[in-house]
């Protein structure tokens, strides 16, 4: 049954609404027959910039395994999905007109009949969360690459994961993803994407700071062409470029490609390299040998190793070992239980390393600490330690 002018009116009356001040406009309700109901569809609340990039054509990507929960990606971003239940109910009305649209009209419509295609109680909404890339290295980690005479490079048994597999695999948007591959200074063989085996990295690197060292180059100037001309008979050439393309800056002078070393990469490099297969080291003499082990000019400090190497002041002698950030845990509780299992109470500087990658895009350090932690005063100094017994 449709509704008529004189039946609205006689509702606007009863319901005390004063009708100059609405639109003369009236949307009149009804269900379809065999309208959808919740569980039929899905409703996305969508931010402004998400939805322009959906009207624009771009596409987003819902990812996850059976046994995680999943998220949204879009180009550049990852969102965390979550329903959200609402006590009102949500109509689905297609061609629905808003107040807006009704104004623009030329000759507005008096009474509008409409039908409700669908409803629902809920929604789903997102949140920026963090991209979870701690799974883009296990994958990666699994068959290293260790240069073209090593074995593995004819066994065909061995996982390779192109970058399809990976955005599929991986929960996290394609420019985080790729982003994090530089991070990893993974490189693209044969359609594949590796990681280096370390120590065949280390090999790369010491033939060119050898080289370096041999012609009397700077470390600012290394030229590329003379680099591939003597180490092309060593190693292919793509694998010494991508090496220095991991630990220099590419630039070009007089028409000549040359790379600049970055002492701070070089300088944490060789302490890994230093620090690998010792439990523990003695500070000093670790400092002695690592100032020894780079080329003339590069300076090693200890603020290089942030998030690599742990000092340990209180011991006698002082010590240093490693503790890579990226071998923790991903999620927030579990990296500070770990924490605080391997050393019961963190300066701010200390910690600060291992959890700078878990604040969330408008988060501090201070706001972690606050909430995974308790602070205290010791020797004048505030330290941090669990806010939960420790097993």
């Amino acid at each position: 049954m449709r509704r008529t002018r004189d039946q609205v009116d006689a509702t606007l009356q009863i319901a005390k609404l004063n009708p100059a001040e609405l639109l003369p406009a009236v949307h009149c309700l009804g269900f379809r027959a065999g309208a959808a109901a919740t569980g039929d569809f899905c409703l996305l609340e969508l931010e402004p910039a998400l939805c322009q990039q959906l009207e624009a054509g771009r596409s987003m990507v819902i990812r996850g395994d059976k046994d995680e929960q999943a998220v949204l990606c879009s180009k550049d971003k990852t969102y965390d999905l979550k329903v959200a239940d609402t006590s009102n109910m949500l109509l689905l009305i297609p061609g629905c007109k808003t107040p807006d649209q009704l104004r623009m009209e030329e000759t507005p419509c008096n009474i509008i009949h409409t039908e409700i295609f669908g409803f629902s109680n809920n929604y789903w909404e997102l949140r920026r969360c963090r991209p979870k890339l701690k799974k883009l290295k296990r994958l990666l980690m699994q068959n290293t690459y260790e240069g073209p005479d090593s074995q593995k490079e004819n066994d065909s048994k061995c996982l390779k994961y192109t970058t399809e597999d990976l955005l599929d695999q991986i929960q996290a948007s394609e420019d985080e993803i790729m982003a994090q591959l530089q991070v990893l200074n993974a490189c693209e063989i044969g359609g594949y994407w590796r990681i280096l085996e370390f120590d065949y990295e280390m090999k790369l690197l010491n033939h060119i700071t050898q080289l370096v060292d041999s012609e009397s180059w700077s470390f600012t100037k290394v030229p590329l062409n003379i680099c591939l001309q003597e180490l092309g008979p060593l190693e292919p050439e793509a694998m010494i470029e991508h090496c220095l393309k991991c630990y220099g800056r590419k630039y070009v002078e007089d028409g000549e490609i040359y790379f600049e070393l970055s002492a701070d990469k070089v300088c944490r490099a060789t302490a890994q390299m230093l620090l690998q297969h010792a439990v523990k080291f003695n500070l000093a003499e670790f400092q002695e040998v690592w100032q020894q082990s780079v080329l003339e000019g590069m300076v090693t400090r200890l603020d290089q190793l942030k998030g690599l190497a742990l000092v340990d002041r209180h011991s006698r002698p002082e010590i240093i070992f490693l503790l890579k950030v990226d071998d923790l845990p991903e999620d927030t509780q579990e990296r500070f239980n770990s924490l605080f299992t391997l050393r019961e109470k963190w300066t701010e500087d200390d910690i600060t390393p291992y959890i700078q990658d878990l604040c969330g895009e408008k988060q501090t350090i201070g706001a972690l600490l606050t909430k995974y932690s308790r602070s205290s005063m010791q020797n004048g100094v505030k330290v941090y330690n669990s806010r939960r017994p420790i097993s």
